[in-house]
């Protein structure tokens, strides 16, 4: 008897991987190992071991804003960024990796101007585009490269 198929979520905070069913409420989910809620509206700064874990374990499209303190374009766009997490999620986990703490991750990437934003899922890089956007341009760009994701 086949199972539905359920979506996989790294939780931010621990690394923890929770299996959510399609049928349950995921923008009410929390972490069954640590208790935080897996989607918040509020992308979270992540680590290198974080960022990998997000990136290879999650069943869900990752989009990832590199970015740096002393960027005026990345600071400007950091508002636009969360209104889009607001209207992505679920659906789609978007997280802030600061490249000025994790140069290896950067230099891995190919990073060569902020704010760049990668689009993952399944593990493997399905766009990136670099610059700052408004909160509509970042859900256009992800809706484009993702059909399905429409809520």
């Amino acid at each position: 008897m086949a199972m539905a198929q359920q979506n996989l979520v790294v939780c931010s905070k621990c690394g923890g991987v929770n299996r959510l069913p399609p049928s349950r409420n995921a923008s009410e989910a929390k972490c069954g190992k640590c208790g935080t809620r897996l989607f918040s509206g509020h992308p979270p700064d992540v680590d290198a071991k974080t960022f990998d874990h997000q990136i290879t374990r999650s069943s869900i499209p990752v989009v990832v804003d590199i970015w740096a303190p002393w960027c005026g374009p990345c600071k400007m766009m950091a508002p636009a960024y969360e209104a889009a997490a607001i209207e992505l999620e679920p659906h789609v986990r978007l997280i802030k990796l600061n490249s000025e703490n994790e140069q290896s991750v950067a230099a891995r990437l190919g990073i060569r101007g902020i704010p760049t934003m990668i689009l993952f899922h399944g593990g493997r890089e399905l766009a990136r585009t670099s610059g700052a956007m408004t909160a509509g341009q970042i859900v256009r760009w992800v809706r484009d490269r993702l059909p399905t994701v429409t809520a």
